[in-house]
């Protein structure tokens, strides 16, 4: 049996969805009666956050932290029923149709897709699966021999070089080969993961990683906007995609939309300080 030589690697938040599937899930739990007013106003401000600042350190490990303590000692087998409703409900109807179409164009020519993300596993599992991609890696929770979760993780949190070392192992079990394989990404925490590919894309990218795409030529994709983003075949290596420079140039618009609301909060926020 031949064995699969390539395969595309895609992020969840913010590169197949706007915004973040933890507050998402948070949102599903809430209209369950699983979550307090407070705490959706917790998780809400870190999605204000997560939409200026985009991933940070400091805001992942708090993330993190909520969501251990939230979970230690609930039924992994009850979460993961109500992670594939809320996925259902949720997120999947917000995936970007013109990055869909992209992991179809993948698994046509035959290449292994995977999403790769720091979301639950049990989340990404099932994301993967309705999108019918050949697999998932996720941050995964350390479960008892009765089925529920301890509050500690197994490994590390799957977030920046530890999303390139999971695909390094990935790639040897699959017997793929790297520099044949392709990456996709909004944030600059995951260049290891970009920089370990043959073929890396910049989707919806923060500041530096656009930069640094731009500087490399990188495909640019800029989904984020009302209008259809015009995906445009390259018949080379994977048959990458890059994006038309209309769509580049309404890129960089949200990026200094989004630089001047970062401001309005930082000046809002000294006010408060000083009164």
């Amino acid at each position: 049996m031949e064995n699969n030589k390539r395969a595309a690697f895609f992020d969840l938040d913010k590169t197949l969805i706007p915004g973040s599937s933890l507050f998402l899930l948070a949102r599903g739990l809430y209209d369950r009666d699983m979550f307090r007013v407070r705490d959706l106003a917790q998780w809400g401000w870190g999605q204000l956050m997560f939409r200026l600042r985009g991933e940070n350190t400091r805001d992942m490990d708090r993330s993190r932290e909520s969501t251990l303590e939230w979970v230690k000692g609930r039924s992994r087998e009850e979460l993961m029923q109500w992670g594939r409703e809320i996925a259902a409900e949720r997120i999947l109807p917000i995936v970007y149709e013109d990055i869909v179409r992209v992991i179809e164009g993948h698994r046509e020519r035959g290449d292994l897709t995977y999403l790769v993300t720091a979301a639950p596993i049990e989340i990404a599992q099932t994301i993967a699966n309705e999108l019918k991609m050949h697999g998932a890696v996720g941050t995964v929770s350390e479960v008892n021999e009765y089925g529920y979760y301890t509050g500690r993780l197994v490994g590390d949190i799957m977030h920046g070089p530890a999303k390139a070392t999971a695909v390094a192992e990935l790639a040897k079990e699959q017997n793929l080969d790297l520099a044949e394989c392709a990456a996709y990404s909004d944030s600059i925490n995951d260049l290891p993961l970009l920089e370990s590919v043959g073929f890396p894309h910049a989707v919806n990218p923060e500041a530096e990683l656009r930069r640094i795409a731009l500087n490399r030529g990188w495909p640019i994709h800029e989904l984020r906007t009302r209008r259809r983003a015009v995906l445009i075949g390259i018949p080379a290596g994977l048959g990458g995609v890059a994006l038309f420079s209309s769509g580049l140039a309404i890129g960089a618009a949200l990026e200094r939309r989004r630089a001047r609301a970062t401001g309005l909060l930082q000046r809002a926020s000294l006010r408060i300080r000083r009164n």
